[in-house]
C-alpha cells in the first residue's frame, strides 16, 4: 500500500466512523433496544456487530501469512466496494461476529467500535506496503488479501449504517429506502 492508497484507506475508515455515528443520532436507549419485527437486529445489535466484526478482522490481519505474490486480483477491490455498501445484497452473519448482547447499552457498543476504529487506524498508519502479498482468512469469502479486508473493514461500519437507518424507518412506520432485514 503506498502513501496515497494509505490516505485513501485512512480517510474511507474514518467516513465509516463518521456515518455509523450520524445514523445513531437522535436514537434513544429505547429506540436502540427495539427489534423492527422478530428475529430481527436491533440498533444496538448493528453497533455490537459492527464493533466485534472490527476486532474479529483486525485480528485476522495481523495473523496473516505472507504470499510470494498478490494472490487476489485486484479488480476483486472494486467489487468488494461496490458489494459492501449495497444492501439489496443480503449476508448471514457469520457466527464468530454475531451480536450476543455483550454491551448493555448503545453507548457502550458505539464506545468499543471507536476504540476498536482507532487500533485499527494506528494499525493502518505503521503498515508495510505489501498488504496485497499478506493473506488472511474473511469470514464470508475466505482468503482474502489485508488491503481487501482493510476495505472491508472501512465499508462495514458505512452498510450497517444504511441497515439502521432502515430499522429507526420500520420503527417509524415509515417505508425504508430498502427492505429491513437483520442480517
Amino acid at each position: 500500500m503506498n502513501a496515497r492508497e494509505k490516505r485513501k484507506m485512512l480517510a474511507l475508515l474514518e467516513r465509516g466512523r463518521r456515518d455509523l455515528l450520524h445514523s445513531l443520532r437522535g436514537v434513544s436507549p429505547g429506540l436502540a433496544q427495539r427489534a423492527p419485527s422478530p428475529g430481527k437486529w436491533t440498533i444496538l445489535d448493528c453497533v455490537e456487530h459492527v464493533a466485534i466484526a472490527e476486532d474479529y478482522l483486525l485480528a485476522q490481519i495481523r495473523n496473516s501469512t505472507l504470499a510470494e505474490t498478490p494472490a487476489v486480483p485486484p479488480q476483486r477491490e472494486a467489487l468488494i466496494a461496490e458489494r459492501a455498501l449495497d444492501r439489496s445484497l443480503r449476508f448471514e452473519s457469520p457466527e464468530a461476529v454475531r451480536p450476543r448482547g455483550q454491551f448493555p447499552t448503545l453507548a457502550a457498543a458505539l464506545e468499543h467500535f471507536f476504540a476498536s476504529r482507532e487500533r485499527t487506524m494506528r494499525f493502518v498508519g505503521s503498515l508495510p506496503p505489501d498488504l496485497r502479498r499478506r493473506i488472511a482468512s474473511h469470514p464470508l469469502i475466505g482468503p482474502a488479501n489485508c488491503y481487501e479486508m482493510l476495505l472491508m473493514m472501512a465499508l462495514h461500519p458505512r452498510r450497517h449504517a444504511r441497515q439502521i437507518e432502515e430499522i429507526r424507518a420500520a420503527l417509524s412506520g415509515k417505508i425504508p429506502k430498502t427492505e429491513s432485514e437483520g442480517r
